[in-house]
């Protein structure tokens, strides 16, 4: 399922985001992957809100919509295309104003954590949404809007977002996070200050060459410009050069959780070989957090002399970028040791018959914060619906920036009730349509369970339903159920919502979370009974009828 939010391409500032729903290869779990750029406005303006694909078709196909009209074409020629080649070939078939959202040849291989990009380099990339296009021989869809988003109360709509437009140019230079001035790379800068930056497959959470990969040196040594997804006030996207003869390229990118991954996980502080893989995870459809972490993975299985293969013509050591940039590449084709680094980090690990080296929940690699030194961001991973993510409720937001008030990142007693709230928001704000940075920028102050402030009075004006706060945060919560119940008919439970014992009883050896471990199971515990779930994490049925949801 392809779908649009109510506020996707109305003009609400971060209102440009979309959703990718399936069941994922990666993880066996529900996925929702987002993205932003200008796919899905332009997918909005055809009139149509979502797109549901079913079946398999029997040789490689593109949809096009244009005009209120829906047709299949036949997608032999671009089939092994990259993602770039496919949308310029697309866009000289179909219409130069079209938007494109294609799969690269990770996806046509399969590769479990292959991405969908939009706009070249806008990714749906998390938990193998690219696969399950491939699987269907589905290389793209092709979208031609010329409708306006249509609005229930136009007036108020306008009233109301010129209000919140004003506010955010007036702070134009003070978003949180410096994000339109260093972009999400400038984040490398807190996590190391703070021990929380994921370094050497997680062993440690600090980095000794940080200074070469955060965020102002990406500013400095590659920047052309910022790039903005559609009606976004913060522009917090790079727009990148590279002419390093080793590395050389263009293109977007790269994001904070690339540059851990890449860079600070693999031990590798050479920004211009990150940079490089980055492009290649973009121009070949590849999720830019497992690929680094599975090469993390890998690089430590071989330091341990559990995998002795010359994966790259040599031995695979802690900090090789040339290295880094090889595997991205064979693993899109699934060459080589590549078709091993493509199962993603955890079949990795267990094939060689130490599991517990892969930093994964529900098989889903980490983004970038230590939850040694974040205890909520433990609890967020270990039972995000989708394995682990930041993008289900991202408790980083107060544990290490302060927003929308500061919280002892090393506490883990009354986490869970914080947690469960982020989780509701961030079900709401995907949902709407809007980009998780608008909550960034306007959360509430007074208490860490309401809605940013906004969102409600934008929906209400777009769509005339006239939500109240409770109702709002009940849908929040509605959803995560749902998202539950899906899990428990998968057959998953509280065993899956796990953390590796690296993070549970490996205390950090060192920095700012020296000797912390992460509390899970005490946090657990807590979680369940805030969401009226058992002891075993599934939903009691008392729960499930107060939510409309038996």
């Amino acid at each position: 399922v392809m779908a649009a939010g109510p506020l996707t391409g109305t003009g609400a500032p971060t209102g440009a985001r979309y959703m990718v729903m399936t069941k994922s290869p990666l993880t066996g779990a529900i996925t929702c992957s987002n993205a932003g750029g200008r796919f899905p406005t332009e997918l909005k303006r055809t009139g149509y809100d979502g797109i549901v694909f079913s079946g398999r078709a029997p040789h490689p196909v593109y949809l096009v919509i244009h005009a209120g009209q829906a047709e299949l074409r036949d997608a032999s020629h671009l089939w092994g295309k990259t993602t770039h080649e496919t949308t310029d070939m697309l866009l000289d078939e179909t219409d130069a104003k079209a938007r494109v959202a294609c799969i690269g040849p990770a996806g046509e291989h399969l590769v479990r954590f292959a991405a969908i990009m939009n706009d070249k380099d806008r990714a749906a990339g998390r938990s193998g949404v690219g696969a399950v296009m491939g699987s269907k021989n589905l290389k793209a869809v092709v979208v031609r809007g010329q409708e306006r988003v249509a609005l229930a109360d136009p007036d108020r709509f306008k009233a109301f977002n010129n209000q919140i437009l004003g506010k955010f140019k007036a702070a134009a230079k003070e978003t949180p996070l410096g994000l339109t001035i260093n972009g999400t790379a400038g984040v490398v800068l807190t996590t190391q200050h703070l021990g929380v930056l994921p370094t050497k497959n997680w062993q440690q959470g600090t980095f000794e060459g940080w200074e070469n990969i955060h965020g102002e040196r990406l500013t400095e040594k590659y920047l052309v410009s910022n790039k903005a997804c559609y009606a976004c006030p913060i522009g917090c996207g790079r727009k990148t050069r590279v002419e390093d003869p080793v590395f050389a390229g263009e293109g977007e990118g790269p994001e904070y959780e690339t540059i851990y991954a890449m860079g600070s996980n693999c031990m590798i502080d050479n920004l211009a070989a990150v940079v490089k893989a980055n492009y290649l995870c973009n121009e070949l459809g590849l999720d830019t957090i497992t690929m680094g972490a599975t090469v993390a993975c890998a690089m430590e299985l071989a330091d341990r002399g559990y995998l002795s293969d010359k994966v790259v013509g040599r031995p695979l050591v802690w900090g090789d970028g040339e290295a880094l940039v090889e595997l991205t590449r064979m693993t899109a084709y699934r060459k080589g040791f590549g078709n091993r680094l493509a199962e993603g980090s955890y079949r990795l690990a267990e094939s060689c018959g130490h599991p517990e080296l892969a930093m994964v929940s529900k098989k889903q690699e980490f983004p970038g914060y230590e939850p040694r030194g974040a205890q909520a961001m433990g609890l967020a991973y270990a039972t995000s619906p989708i394995g682990g993510s930041h993008m289900r409720g991202d408790p980083a937001y107060f544990e290490l920036f302060g927003i929308p008030q500061p919280v002892d990142p090393h506490q883990w007693e009354g986490k869970a009730k914080i947690t469960k709230a982020f989780q509701d928001l961030s079900a709401v704000i995907d949902s709407a349509g809007l980009c998780i940075f608008f909550a960034v920028r306007n959360l509430a102050g007074k208490t860490l369970d309401v809605p940013p402030d906004g969102i409600m009075e934008y929906l209400n004006a777009a769509t005339g339903l006239e939500y109240t706060l409770k109702e709002l945060m009940r849908a929040g919560e509605r959803i995560i159920t749902a998202e539950r119940q899906f899990l428990v008919r998968a057959g998953m439970s509280r065993k899956d919502d796990s953390l590796p014992k690296r993070l549970t009883h490996e205390p950090m050896p060192s920095g700012p979370a020296e000797g912390k471990v992460c509390h899970l199971e005490e946090m657990l515990e807590e979680y369940y009974q805030a969401q009226d779930w058992t002891s075993d994490g599934v939903p009691t049925e008392k729960r499930l009828a107060s939510l409309g949801l038996t």
